[in-house]
């Protein structure tokens, strides 16, 4: 790890207001992934997930976004927005493919884990956790002559709601766990649950020390070593001053939690280097943490506002952070040359 210490970051620009949230796509073909931010402008934007060239800008959003994710193989996008909808995007050709209608604020979106999904969770402001059948849309999205980024051929999708009720604060996040019949929400009654789709009621709660900031799957790198069960992800989240780490696989099991004296908004894992990440409302900075020794071994610096988003890439040799400044920064984490960095 010290030949990747005090490398200078890259920096992505393009954005007009804070960057909310950052999401990486799966390896693809040729070790080519992407990325997708969320942004307080309106526009989340597609970027190449190595160099951070912008690829494109999503239209249509009348409010600010708060959550964006891309589909496994990069070729859906998902946004949740103040607007009171959320949208899924065509990555190709930036068209909407559906608007989602809600009554109130949408802060979290998910697609399961496979190739061009057809179901989508979201979350947020109305406190219902709702599952999209989007492949039985109102209406067929029909291309037109006009610009992608101007056209919405978008359509409506039926829905269903998980757990009447339950939530009893906004909901920041969900994730699908690698079991498809398994959601995971964080929501602002400090809680952290575990759904069962098919019982459509929670498996397990945890309760935590303060609000959620993130609630994210980390990557698993193939051959390396994990720190839950056999194979498994681990859930990250950052709350109060506390980095939680979950196994994914078994709901409700905490592999560790470490104290900080930071109030975290974000933070990530790389379990086979056995290091996280995280970013606060406390500074500008970005901190590398030993998981073991629960100690700063990098501080990364350049930032000019809190970093409200962090992740690493699917393949563990880069991780991106998203700002209050509304810039974008890639930051490399393997030793020797990469992207780049070469």
């Amino acid at each position: 790890m010290a030949e990747t210490i005090k490398v200078v970051p890259l920096t992505c620009h393009g954005h007009s207001r804070p960057v909310t949230h950052l999401s990486f796509s799966s390896v693809g073909d040729d070790d080519q992934y992407y990325l997708i931010s969320a942004c307080k402008d309106n526009n989340p934007m597609l970027r190449d997930g190595v160099t951070g060239d912008w690829i494109g800008t999503f239209i249509g959003h009348k409010g600010a976004v708060w959550q964006a994710r891309l589909s496994s193989d990069a070729t859906l996008a998902a946004t949740a927005a103040a607007d009171f909808s959320a949208k899924v995007w065509d990555t190709h050709s930036g068209v909407a493919l559906h608007t989602l209608q809600h009554a109130h604020i949408v802060r979290a979106v998910a697609f399961p884990n496979q190739p061009s999904p057809q179901i989508l969770a979201t979350g947020g402001a109305e406190k219902k956790l709702r599952i999209f059948d989007l492949s039985r849309s109102s209406g067929s999205p029909s291309p037109t002559g006009s610009a992608p980024s101007t056209t919405d051929t978008s359509s409506a999708a039926p829905s269903y709601e998980i757990g009447a009720g339950v939530h009893q604060g906004t909901i920041k996040s969900i994730v699908w766990a690698s079991d498809l019949n398994v959601l995971i929400t964080a929501s602002d009654d400090k809680s952290i649950r575990w759904w069962d789709l098919r019982a459509r009621s929670p498996i397990t709660t945890y309760t935590l020390d303060g609000l959620p900031g993130s609630c994210e799957l980390d990557p698993v790198f193939a051959g390396s070593p994990t720190l839950g069960s056999a194979g498994s992800s681990t859930l990250s989240v950052a709350a109060g001053k506390t980095a939680y780490f979950f196994d994914s696989s078994r709901p409700g099991e905490l592999i560790k939690s470490i104290k900080t004296p930071y109030e975290l908004v974000s933070t990530a894992l790389h379990s086979s280097q056995r290091k996280f990440i995280t970013g606060s409302t406390s500074d500008t900075w970005v901190r590398v943490w030993d998981f073991d020794t629960e100690e700063v071994v990098e501080t990364g610096k350049g930032h000019h506002g809190p970093v409200w988003s962090v992740a690493f890439s699917p393949d563990g040799k880069l991780y991106a952070t998203g700002s209050e400044d509304g810039t974008i920064k890639l930051w490399k984490f393997t030793a020797g040359g990469y992207g780049l960095w070469r």
